[in-house]
């Protein structure tokens, strides 16, 4: 049975050709995208787009993107076996994070792309990208279901879990790491899955579930040499901050000076959330290996273990806009909900 895969253009590099007429970039008509890529048309697969107007930049992604690409799948879900997203490379680990997290109950791939250089240039990493995503979003197993039933991020060959994934590079072609997951497939002459590391539902014929709406109140404060009180303050205490991600050294350690544990302790009681996230790209926050972790734990701050920057954010997100309940939300955020911490 031929499958049906939904390519839905949000904008980004993957998408521009060179107009014949004046030599710039301008995004290609995606209706033609079997003469574009005519390699596509060598698959038994049924091919569909859906472009976003007006096309977004990578650097401007909101959160309303991440709602209305949510919304747009859960309205063509029962039409299609898979969904590909082209997006700019930018965000798009943090786009792919997030739809993680809203898409509960997830039973086909939705695959994020994207290239570092127009799909309309010679030397493009654009076709090869979006012919293996899909590829891999119309795979089946031998009992016809999905192989990669995931968010998930396809570049450069590798098939990378999207709430693992961090930008690595800004002009490699390899441009994405999930330091802390192996790649769930790699596409050599043929597509290698890592049948193991996959996540697939309890139930195949769960129904879809699309979270809406998110509380964005989360900041991002980086531990670095010569933070002062007031910006430690600024980003921990403020009124309209309900959770503050601590990017700390190492295996989670961040300044033990008696000015800093303070601020801590008078976020905790203000009820704040603080997620202590490494700043490294590979390794775990352990806060019981050095005091300084564990003085941080003492000021109510939890570990993040091995979660990306990217993933705690959109997981804040989600998490806070189901419940105001904190309590329940720091419960929620030390466990595992779709394979974006090790446990």
């Amino acid at each position: 049975m031929t499958a049906s895969i939904l390519i839905i253009y949000t904008g980004g590099t993957i998408g521009m050709k060179e107009d014949p007429l004046d030599g710039t970039l301008k995004p290609f008509d995606f209706s033609q995208i079997m003469e574009e890529v005519p390699e596509l048309n060598k698959f038994d697969v049924h091919i569909d787009s859906h472009t976003f107007d007006p096309l977004i930049d990578s650097s401007d992604v909101e959160p309303a993107l991440w709602v209305s690409l949510a919304e747009l799948i859960r309205d063509r879900y029962e039409d299609y076996d898979g969904f590909v997203v082209l997006h700019g490379t930018d965000t798009m680990a943090y786009s792919a994070s997030t739809l993680s997290f809203m898409l509960e109950g997830l039973t086909k791939p939705v695959v994020f792309t994207g290239s570092q250089l127009p799909i309309g240039v010679p030397r493009t990493d654009g076709k090869e990208n979006l012919i293996s995503a899909v590829e891999i979003a119309a795979a089946k197993d031998e009992k016809g279901h999905a192989r990669v039933p995931e968010v998930c991020i396809c570049f450069d060959s590798l098939l990378l879990r999207g709430n693992r994934s961090t930008k690595y590079s800004a002009e490699a072609f390899n441009a994405f790491a999930s330091p802390n997951c192996p790649p769930l497939a790699e596409a050599g002459i043929n597509i290698r899955y890592n049948t193991d590391l996959i996540r697939r539902p309890i139930y195949w014929d769960a129904l879809l579930h699309v979270q809406t709406h998110l509380d964005t109140r989360v900041s991002i404060l980086k531990i670095h040499p010569g933070m002062t009180p007031t910006v430690a303050r600024l980003f921990l205490c403020a009124p309209d901050i309900r959770a503050c991600i601590i990017e700390t050294y190492g295996s989670g350690n961040a300044l033990s000076k008696p000015w800093f544990l303070d601020i801590l302790h008078e976020a905790d009681r203000m009820g704040k959330i603080m997620l202590n996230v490494t700043q490294c790209k590979s390794g775990t926050v352990n806060m019981s290996l050095y005091a300084t972790g564990a003085t941080l734990k003492q000021a109510g701050v939890l570990s993040g273990n091995d979660i990306t920057t990217e993933a705690a954010l959109g997981k804040l997100f989600c998490l806070m806009g189901r419940s105001d309940n904190n309590q329940w939300v720091k419960t929620m955020l030390e466990k595992d909900l779709c394979g974006e911490i090790t446990k």
